[in-house]
């Protein structure tokens, strides 16, 4: 599988990434599908020390042990929770930080982290703080490199302006094309690398689109409604009939994008692992295929995330 390097840093992640929040907690059908993703090429797996409450850590941590070097380790933090009550606030402090590290290396069974995260973000938090917090742990070589894991164009603006960070998660899908009118272009001059995650834009964009309509009912999609998301995946398998199928349309099509370096999807199951990994992505979409895309689906604007 093919690798991009995160940001200007030396690491280097694979076009697809294991998003692990979905995984549950059976420890048994997690090591399966951590295991197929590692065999099948992906080299990348992000986590969160909220997910789970630790727990999502800790077993990631049990189930990589082994093979930690072969391995890009994400996790995240600026959640302050509470394991005994399962509560937690927003917390981008300095002092949470360099505690909440220590915790999430000990479950992860490790004494460095590639990518850390700050899971959130608002234009009120002490920025200067945050960021000096992630400075020293890679000063010290506790973290490799950093970033955030937001949608809120202010809030990314300010860190492109203030800190070193190698990449910024965020929603980005054919339904929420929302990061191409203010943020991919400013990141990709900057040479921060997007991670996009949820690109099957909640199993919408996938084999499994039908059965998760049922599921869900009459249920819409941001702007879309339940009526005008089954008109737009008839016009997607008009359009490109049995050359790609829509987990592969989807995935293809975020990656197109230079500032796209990594697709981060989560799976709860190996039958869904296999609907991703299995594809080729040897190939990029078509011009006419990348813009007619664009021109059924809507761009969308960030209102209220600020």
């Amino acid at each position: 599988m093919k690798k991009n390097q995160l940001g200007k840093s030396g690491i280097y992640v694979s076009e697809l990434t294991l998003g692990c929040m979905s995984l549950g907690t059976d420890k048994q059908v997690a090591k399966r599908i951590i295991d197929l993703a590692l065999d099948k090429g992906i080299n990348h797996i992000d986590t969160a020390d909220l997910y789970d409450f630790g727990l999502n850590e800790e077993m990631i941590g049990e189930i990589i042990h082994d093979k930690r070097e072969d391995i890009v380790l994400t996790t995240k933090v600026g959640n302050h929770f509470n394991t005994k009550t399962k509560d937690w606030f927003w917390d981008p402090s300095k002092k949470y930080i360099i505690h909440a590290v220590k915790d999430s290396l000990k479950r992860l069974r490790t004494d460095y982290i590639d990518f850390y995260m700050l899971h959130g973000g608002t234009t009120d938090d002490p920025t200067c703080e945050t960021i000096e917090a992630f400075e020293q742990l890679k000063q010290e070589g506790i973290i490799r490199a950093y970033g955030i894991s937001s949608i809120r164009p202010n809030v990314i603006r300010e860190y492109v302006q203030k800190s070193s960070i190698d990449g910024v998660m965020m929603q980005y899908n054919l339904l929420d094309r929302r990061p191409e009118e203010e943020i991919l272009d400013l990141l990709h001059n900057h040479e921060i690398s997007v991670l996009a995650r949820g690109p099957l834009a909640k199993g919408i964009l996938s084999k499994r689109a039908d059965e998760i309509r049922m599921q869900k009912g009459n249920e819409g999609y941001l702007d879309y409604s339940s009526e005008e998301l089954q008109s737009l995946l008839d016009k997607m398998k008009e359009l490109v009939g049995n050359t790609y199928s829509l987990n592969r349309l989807a995935l293809q099509y975020v990656l197109q994008h230079p500032a796209v370096t990594t697709a981060v999807f989560g799976v709860s199951s190996q039958d869904q692992l296999e609907e991703n990994i299995n594809e080729d992505f040897t190939d990029s979409l078509s011009e006419n295929i990348y813009r007619e895309l664009q021109n059924i689906t809507k761009a969308l604007e960030y209102k209220h995330h600020r």
